[in-house]
């Protein structure tokens, strides 16, 4: 049930965790999932009826992990959830904030929220932050290559397409991987792209080995940054990872901070969610999964709901990029090498 309220809370009746964090993506296409996810807690607290910092704690934990357990992949949402709760009680703890000072708890809720908020502002303005930081890489003459439908990666590669001076001053192009089951969000950065005339060709997966000596770098988003400086991302990014190197093309990752997450994946199938991306299967296995189709049809909207009743397929999957593999990763505070990911986790969270 997507609905919080608990025998251990009782201040939410009413408010779904889980179907407002789906309404914020709907609503603004532009949002990330870790920041939709985070609106969704600052709307939890703003109509929460909790009385005490301690009960607060708790309601933003037990919502978080109920979300947690009805998105199929959580990792980039957890990213986000997991350091604003680190952040509120980082606030909670330092000695000259107003909810130190506060005598009433009121007074503590509306700081929490005047705090949260902000959260939520810097975090959407981190990837404008990013494109500025990441223009630069984009010179003159250099064919980028990208996959996915990366928004942050599309802002990037729009602002750099600006600072040439747009329409036919464009002097750069983007070979974009799209697959036949890509979501429009890739379709949306070409259209974007080709509308500031900048020239982009799209091809498919199998054809990233051939382009990469048509290319000068890559450039790709990432869904989660993990500890040790690699990404999880879109299913393909870790083969072009490996053709990049073997063509010996730099190879970068652009990234929001709430993107980092406290995980440390050592191979493909470390990662904390279910994915069937090879999937073994006999003629009586094929009859049995048709029929098992045909019912999810009949109960898609409550499948949307439970989130729980489906694995990630191939169209949906994910990958781990290794840190050995990355030249560097942007993000708002500055551009990395992925042995400074770990320290700068640490001024995130400490």
């Amino acid at each position: 049930m997507a609905t919080v309220g608990t025998p251990q809370d009782n201040h939410v009746r009413q408010f779904d965790i889980v179907a407002t964090y789906r309404r914020l993506l709907v609503d603004d296409p532009d949002l990330t999932m870790p920041v939709a996810a985070i609106e969704a807690l600052v709307e939890l607290l703003a109509q929460s009826q909790a009385s005490t910092v301690s009960e607060t704690l708790d309601l933003l934990e037990t919502s978080t992990r109920h979300l947690k357990s009805q998105i199929r992949n959580p990792i980039s949402l957890s990213a986000g959830t997991d350091l604003f709760q680190r952040y509120i009680i980082h606030q909670l703890q330092r000695p000259s904030s107003g909810a130190h000072a506060a005598t009433d708890f009121q007074s503590i809720r509306n700081h929490l929220l005047s705090n949260g908020r902000l959260f939520v502002s810097r975090a959407k303005q981190a990837r404008e932050k990013i494109a500025a930081f990441g223009k630069g890489f984009v010179r003159d003459g250099t064919t980028v290559l990208t996959n996915g439908g990366s928004r942050v990666v599309g802002a990037l590669l729009k602002r750099a397409a600006e600072t040439g001076g747009g329409g036919g001053s464009v002097r750069f192009r983007v070979i974009y991987v799209l697959n036949s089951n890509t979501n429009t969000e890739g379709n949306a950065v070409v259209h974007a792209l080709r509308e500031k005339g900048v020239p982009v060709a799209i091809i498919g997966e199998g054809s990233v080995g051939y382009a990469m000596g048509k290319i000068d770098m890559v450039i790709v988003g990432a869904e989660g940054v993990v500890e040790n400086g690699g990404i999880i991302s879109r299913l393909g990014t870790y083969q072009i990872g490996l053709l990049a190197r073997a063509a010996g093309k730099p190879f970068y990752v652009v990234a929001e901070s709430h993107k980092f997450v406290r995980l440390y994946p050592l191979s493909q199938y470390d990662l904390p969610i279910e994915q069937r991306v090879i999937d073994f299967k006999t003629a009586v296995d094929e009859e049995e999964v048709t029929t098992i189709a045909k019912d999810e049809e009949m109960t898609l909207a409550g499948n949307l709901t439970r989130g729980k009743t489906k694995v990630n397929g191939a169209e949906d999957a994910v990958d781990f990029t290794p840190p050995d593999l990355i030249s560097a990763l942007v993000t708002e505070h500055g551009v990395l090498t992925p042995s400074t990911v770990s320290e700068q986790l640490i001024k995130i969270w400490f």
